[in-house]
């Protein structure tokens, strides 16, 4: 038959006909289990006269039970879960930008003389910007790949669009999880890398 998402078990199941059964198996209780297809505006009508037509002696013992009620509740469920994924991503994202950007301040501070004897040799303030930007990317990117490879995680590298990044191929459910951290990197990176641009020559070489 061919697959039954609202009821797995048969296609492990192996089917014959009742009188089958008797001849071959020598079976002689009744069937404790029947399936029935419905139209779904129908259920509700069909489920309220199932007990009486299965058991018409003891309707009270029949249960019946609708599998599109829990196929819907696991469908709920995985929402939530992604949901729930979805924000402990973006708080990871979070977390880390926060972290490459405070490592990137404290190295513009230690880095001023560098950065005043650059620009009083004749590089631009882009220069300066970008040098900084890049090297966020590129500690982001870094430890992207350290996290991924740490987890276990195979580590896929898009050379034709480097702005993706890295992402883990596991999992192509959750936006987080697949984000780049090349791109939280230069986001991270941006306020660093104006503030190296803003130093003035003379003044970052008094402070080194």
């Amino acid at each position: 038959m061919r697959p039954l998402p609202l009821a797995p078990e048969l296609d492990r199941t192996a089917l014959i006909g009742y009188p089958v059964a008797q001849r071959l198996l020598h079976a002689t209780a009744a069937p404790v289990q029947i399936y029935v297809r419905a139209n779904p505006a129908d259920i509700a009508a069909v489920a309220a006269v199932l007990p009486a037509t299965a058991d018409p002696a003891a309707p009270q013992n029949v249960s019946v039970a609708d599998p599109i009620t829990a196929l819907t509740a696991r469908a709920d469920a995985s929402v939530a879960f992604q949901e729930l994924f979805l924000a402990l991503g973006a708080v990871a994202l979070l977390v880390g930008g926060v972290g490459i950007a405070n490592v990137m301040v404290i190295a513009v501070l230690e880095r001023r003389g560098e950065i005043g004897l650059r620009r009083a040799l004749g590089a631009r303030r882009l220069h300066v910007a970008a040098q900084f930007a890049c090297e966020a990317v590129v500690l982001s990117g870094c430890g992207g790949v350290a996290g991924r490879s740490s987890a276990g995680s195979p580590t896929t590298v898009y050379a034709a669009a480097p702005a993706l990044g890295t992402r883990s191929s596991r999992c192509r459910c959750c936006w987080p999880r697949r984000a780049s951290p090349l791109l939280v990197g230069a986001v991270a990176g941006l306020y660093p890398a104006l503030r190296a641009a803003r130093l003035v020559p003379a003044e970052a070489l008094r402070l080194s």
